[in-house]
């Protein structure tokens, strides 16, 4: 009788307990298995089965543990898990280092190969699973181990294999792989140049002496700008790293696992060139402030018609950075140039701006995203009758002629989930790391991962004269362009002074962290540790028009929001997120800060003891005052009450942890400020 297994709608996984050990906590599930027999006798090919038999079967997943038992876990049941393992080469560095796993599957190899029962066949199975973790490890993750000059880890690993395995081809790789990054580390020292951007260096960058006749924005055509900037986002998404995408990476808050350098470069990468173009879409509108407007509305209407091009290419990084330059306060508070603005392009500007609309965290720009990703070509609807049939004449022109287009997502949306993550979700339980948090995130940079392969798909090449012209053109930082846009129209009280912040103001191209860049590119709420807030643009500067009802809220990459209100901060029924800078005297207050999830049963000493270990400040809670900061003033939170319901929900969320006697000592100079006020000193 054959016996056959066949995992069937029937066989069902359903979670039985929770079961703990010394350093882990393991979910155990019970799963029903149907085998289907056939006798000797009967036909195979029909199949028809003589008998149905089932069992359940007990397996475990490990949800969290200690590091030891986490790398554990790799190898001990004798054979590779390739979803763990999968999971946790993804995601290890917001816990640990390279060298520290490796270091950690080194020893147990040796203990098991020294150990009495070293020569069994489990032990055997297990020796050779730490192997193929390893050689995975290192074909999946080679960055891992670049870590010049002394390139610790492979040092570590040329030793093991020397040891363990020298006739194996583990000796030659490691050797190889050492040879090549020394020459490679070696070329960039001699002066190689890296496929970076700076945004302080291209500033005022003047165009090349080859070029004999210098181009102007009119000259370059809608496709040519649209292909070219999708070109350079895709070659930059194709280079993203996906784990430095993780919250507590390139937010960098795992800053002490980094080796120098740049903790997330691919990531800060792609968000400097977001900026690039956003930069130069409000250079380009204010640039002069002799034009017309008439002249003014036309290079309006042509970034318009070029962010259409990117959401045919489906470039949806540069199409949300063109939305937020056109929506900068500076641009959008042109009424003379807006009433101008034809109502076709007006209705085309009003729905690539609904793309990217806050309301339900976003959903609408990730439906599209769902929808499209490895689409081969865009389904552009418009509620405009010659909209819809010029898109649709578009399409049936690339299914005629086999055009198949990429995808390149706007990666502020998955930054923003993964930021998320980092700060809803605890990094321990029971002072075990938790592993069900890096699932959570492993399912984002799976995403990622999927939507690399579809940027593979574009065929463009680089256009040198396009991009002498982009990196030459002059970019202002938010004071000035406001000023300039203030000198094509004065403000309605003649003042010239920024009153609010624009949704563009942390577009700054001044001599800065290049992290604080980010806080532009993450669409929703800010979870950076450098703090850089936005808000919405003035309401009686918003451009009117008899066809104009256009909502700033639509798209604005404000990032204090993370609902549909830009000027509300994320808070629902029993949670919201804050940020916490520190003053505690010794360490003066800064633009630093970190995000925590404030939940409706927090009181003032739970908030202050959490905001103490995210810092890992020492001392006692009572040492440290609460205090929520407000446009105008600070408020004191009180002692023993409850923070949710205690702050103002009128402001920002964002708190400050102070010494008491360094507030005490703030208080008396404020007292003593009112005195000599009140006194006429």
């Amino acid at each position: 009788m054959e016996l056959n297994r066949i995992e069937s709608q029937d066989d069902v996984t359903r979670f039985w307990r929770e079961e703990r050990e010394e350093g882990a906590v393991y979910n155990v599930y019970l799963k029903r298995v149907t085998y289907h027999t056939l006798s000797e006798n009967e036909n195979k090919s029909n199949n028809e089965f003589s008998h149905l038999m089932w069992e359940t079967q007990k397996f475990r997943v490990i949800k969290a543990g200690s590091l030891e038992k986490l790398v554990e876990y790799l190898y001990i049941k004798g054979e590779v898990d390739s979803t763990y393992t999968t999971v946790f080469l993804a995601t290890y560095r917001t816990f640990s280092s390279p060298e520290e796993v490796l270091n950690i599957l080194v020893d147990r190899y040796e203990n098991i190969k020294a150990s009495p029962e070293g020569k069994g066949e489990l032990q055997e199975v297990q020796l050779r699973t730490i192997k193929s973790v390893i050689s995975v490890w290192m074909d999946t993750y080679v960055e891992d181990f670049r870590e010049p000059p002394t390139y610790p880890c492979l040092a570590c690993l040329q030793n093991f294999a020397q040891k363990h395995v020298p006739d194996s081809d583990l000796v030659i790789r490691v050797k190889h792989k050492m040879e090549k990054f020394r020459k490679e580390d070696l070329g960039k020292s001699d002066g190689n140049i890296e496929f970076h951007f700076n945004l302080v260096d291209e500033v005022d960058h003047m165009i090349s002496a080859d070029y004999h006749q210098p181009l102007t924005f009119c000259d370059i055509s809608n496709q040519t700008v649209a292909e070219q900037l999708t070109f350079r986002d895709a070659e930059l998404f194709k280079r993203v790293v996906p784990h430095q995408c993780l919250g507590a990476v390139w937010a960098r808050r795992a800053r002490k696992h980094g080796k120098g350098g740049t903790v997330a470069g691919s990531v800060l990468a792609t968000i400097e060139q977001f900026n690039r173009v956003s930069l130069r879409v409000i250079a380009t509108i204010l640039k002069n402030s002799e034009l017309k407007s008439s002249q003014r509305v036309k290079i309006i209407q042509k970034w318009i018609e070029i962010a259409q091009e990117m959401r045919h290419l489906k470039n949806f990084s540069s199409l949300k950075a063109i939305i937020s330059g056109l929506q900068a306060n500076a641009v959008y508070r042109l009424r003379k140039a807006w009433g101008l603005l034809p109502k076709e392009s007006l209705a085309v500007f009003e729905e690539l701006s609904e793309i990217f609309s806050n309301e339900n965290n976003q959903l609408a720009s990730r439906n599209l995203l769902m929808k499209e990703a490895t689409a081969k070509f865009p389904e552009v609807d418009s509620s405009n009758k010659t909209l819809r049939r010029r898109n649709q004449m578009k399409r049936q022109s690339w299914i005629d002629n086999g055009v198949v287009q990429g995808t390149v997502p706007y990666l502020g949306t998955f930054l923003t989930d993964l930021t998320m993550i980092d700060t809803a979700i605890p990094d321990t339980t029971d002072g075990l790391i938790n592993f069900e948090k890096r699932r959570k995130e492993f399912e984002v940079l799976a995403q990622i991962k999927l939507l690399q392969s579809a940027s593979q798909i574009y065929t463009f090449t680089e256009n040198e004269r396009f991009w002498g012209w982009f990196d030459a053109v002059r970019v202002y930082d938010e004071n000035e362009s406001y000023e300039q846009s203030c000198t094509i129209e004065p403000a309605i009280d003649g003042s010239t002074r920024l009153k609010k912040k624009s949704p563009a103001s942390s577009m700054r191209p001044s001599k800065m962290d290049p992290s604080r860049f980010s806080l532009f590119m993450c669409g929703g709420v800010n979870f950076d540790d450098k703090a850089s807030t936005t808000s919405g643009s003035n309401p009686q500067e918003s451009p009117t028009s008899p066809n104009a009802t256009m909502s700033h809220s639509s798209s604005t990459s404000s990032l204090q929001s993370y609902d549909s209100d830009t000027s509300t901060p994320f808070k629902s029924s029993d949670a919201c997120v804050i940020k916490v800078s520190i003053d505690t005297g010794n360490t003066p207050k800064s633009h630093i800060y970190k995000s925590i999830m404030l939940h409706n049963t927090d009181h003032t000493h739970t908030v202050i003891k959490r905001v103490m270990d995210k810092y890992d400040l020492k001392g006692k809670e009572k040492d440290y005052c609460l205090l929520q900061v407000l446009p105008e003033d600070e408020l004191l939170i009180p002692d023993k009450v409850n923070v949710f319901y205690a702050m103002n929900n009128n402001g920002d969320y964002t708190f400050v942890l102070r010494t008491r006697k360094e507030q005490e000592t703030l208080t008396q100079n404020k007292k003593k400020g009112r005195r000599k006020l009140k006194l006429g000193l």
